[in-house]
């Protein structure tokens, strides 16, 4: 595990931080714009399933991308907790400093988005137009940052966050809760995004002791439990108009059951936010993995076997490990498998997706390394 973990720093550390990413096809100049409104949605998804990289054909150059240095933030960040190296120290520096020179222009407020615009079938969104997801994931890097330096500008910076998320994203009021938009672009509820906001609102509680943050934290995670589903899973988003539910259950159900355990730690007890944990982490284990530690890729189809998905399960049980005794070994496990299958054996990054006649290698820095650097640092910890 500690040489695999060695490679794939060497293997960051050798890109200066900066790579390829699933969805940066319109860093292209190619004109997909041209072919109307799907061409651009049908150039993304044709290049994530693509097992060839032709992204130097295409003219698309590796770059930093926000989130992933949020994330190698928030690696480095625990494990210069655990040993205080000064080169490590170095590094998270250099990460602070380049997401505060980096946050998105024309907000008050620290917030950031994707380095690529971004176009689906009902949304688009412009290169670094910002979202609660990539605000969220770096506002738990920079939390880290601040436990292991005391900078007090790191504190500073996450209390803007939290101004952002209240003040320029919409929110939408329920007899349950609230539940705060995924961006900037329209008025949604999608479960875990507006959990990272409860999330970050528990955070500042702790960090603040104002109850202002306490209450946002409580009313968005009231909203999230309140939708849980009856077998503990939770589906993807909901229109609240309607009631009708986008049913996706993959990594993001890591990331809600990641997001209570956090409002819990620094908010205190709450019986039926813990329950709802256990039964979420208790479907997690037992319908999204196999017991030799392979993901399932979206319930209940099994394949491709996808990189995001092995390392939030190794996040989420090491995280959870104090919920059910299986789980740290489970973590582990998971790790093992992870490593065995989807590790380049010499250049130490991770492959992106496993389909059962062929795998795609290309290494994406977001989606695939930062995320494993995680995982591999918080199963150490």
């Amino acid at each position: 595990m500690k040489e695999a973990k060695e490679k794939l720093i060497n293997y960051i550390e050798s890109q200066a931080f900066k790579g390829y990413d699933p969805y940066d096809t319109l860093n292209s100049p190619f004109p997909f714009y041209f072919l109307g409104k799907w061409g651009p949605v049908l150039a993304i998804q044709l290049q994530k399933r693509n097992p060839f990289n032709i992204r130097k054909l295409l003219g698309i150059k590796k770059e930093y991308n926000p989130k992933a240095i949020g994330l190698l933030l928030h690696a480095y960040s625990l494990q210069y907790q655990k040993e205080q190296n000064e080169e490590c120290l170095k590094k998270m520096h250099f990460f602070f400093n380049w997401l505060l020179e980096n946050k998105s222009k024309g907000y008050t407020n620290f917030c950031w988005g994707y380095n690529f615009d971004w176009a689906s079938p009902v949304k688009f969104l412009e290169k670094y137009s910002p979202t609660i997801v990539v605000s969220g994931f770096i506002s738990k890097g920079i939390f880290e940052y601040f436990i292991a330096t005391k900078d007090e500008k790191a504190k500073e910076v996450l209390i803007s966050i939290g101004e952002f998320v209240k003040n320029d994203l919409a929110w939408t009021n329920t007899p349950e809760g609230k539940c705060v938009s995924y961006s900037i672009k329209a008025t949604d509820c999608c479960y875990n995004a507006s959990m990272l906001g409860a999330e970050l609102f528990a955070r500042l509680y702790f960090l603040t002791q104002e109850e202002t943050y306490k209450t946002l934290a409580v009313s968005l995670t009231d909203f999230t439990v309140a939708h849980q589903q009856t077998d503990g899973s939770w589906n993807y988003s909901i229109d609240v108009e309607t009631g009708k539910e986008r049913q996706q259950i993959d990594f993001h159900q890591g990331y809600v059951l990641d997001s209570i355990h956090y409002v819990l730690k620094y908010i205190g007890e709450n019986s039926a936010y813990f329950e709802a944990l256990k039964q979420g982490a208790t479907f997690y284990y037992e319908k999204q993995f196999l017991p030799n530690g392979q993901s399932i890729y979206r319930y209940p189809d099994k394949y491709p076997i996808e990189i995001h998905n092995q390392a939030q399960g190794i996040i989420t049980f090491s995280r959870l490990a104090y919920l059910d005794e299986q789980y740290a070994s489970f973590a582990k496990k998971i790790a093992e498998y992870t490593i065995t299958t989807m590790q380049h054996p010499h250049k130490g990054y991770f492959y992106y997706k496993k389909y059962p006649l062929y795998t795609i290698k290309t290494p994406f820095m977001r989606w695939s390394q930062a995320w494993m650097l995680l995982a591999l640092t918080e199963l150490s910890s």
